[in-house]
């Protein structure tokens, strides 16, 4: 569980903060976007998520309220990255992120079933 934690923890942390810190490299990958602002929000909100997995993967506070946000993150940008690639609104980049996403998910519920 605590590889899972730091494993998510990173990869929410470095995609948050590439939106935040170099947007025009993030929208070459990723397609362009009209509203900056939300791109920002989400990527600030994916470091927090991110550094407080790293921080409790660090003191090895593991509980259920960390599986929650581990699930929770992973299954709703799994669910809002395919409604909008097949409606064809965001770049199909991120039907590859719902994968990465889904191993999480998938992670996470193991760690549950096995708590």
């Amino acid at each position: 569980m605590v590889t899972l934690a730091f494993l998510q923890g990173a990869y929410f942390f470095v995609t948050g903060a590439w939106a935040i810190v170099h947007i025009d490299s993030f929208q070459k990958v990723t397609g362009r976007k009209t509203d900056l602002w939300l791109v920002k929000t989400v990527g600030v909100l994916l470091v927090v998520i991110g550094s407080g997995l790293i921080l409790a993967g660090m003191k090895q506070q593991l509980g259920p309220g960390l599986i929650l946000i581990g699930m929770g993150s992973a299954a709703g940008l799994i669910a809002i990255e395919l409604v909008y690639v097949f409606r064809g609104v965001i770049s199909t980049i991120y039907g590859a992120d719902a994968v990465v996403e889904a191993g999480f998910l998938i992670g996470w519920m193991m760690c549950f079933l096995n708590a």
